[in-house]
């Protein structure tokens, strides 16, 4: 888990925290330049995502996405 406080966008369109993405995934940012990896626990780069600090500074983007817990599955609905 990070200590960085923030947000980002999953595959689906859905925002999640950087401290619940779920999946079991291992987050690692670069606040530089604003970048979110997401990785299994055995190293394999599963999703890379843009570093959000606030859900404000997502719609200021103009994005409207849905927060998510960790405990929403990753995948697309009929996947579940």
């Amino acid at each position: 888990m990070t200590s960085e406080n923030g947000y980002f966008i999953d595959w689906n369109g859905k925002a999640r925290s950087v401290q619940d993405p779920g999946g079991d995934f291992v987050i690692e940012i670069d606040l530089p330049s604003k970048y979110v990896a997401l990785y299994t626990t055995r190293g394999t780069l599963m999703h890379e995502a843009t570093f959000y600090r606030t859900l404000e500074d997502i719609a200021n983007k103009g994005l409207k996405v849905e927060l998510v817990p960790g405990s929403h599955p990753w995948g697309m609905q009929k996947e579940w």
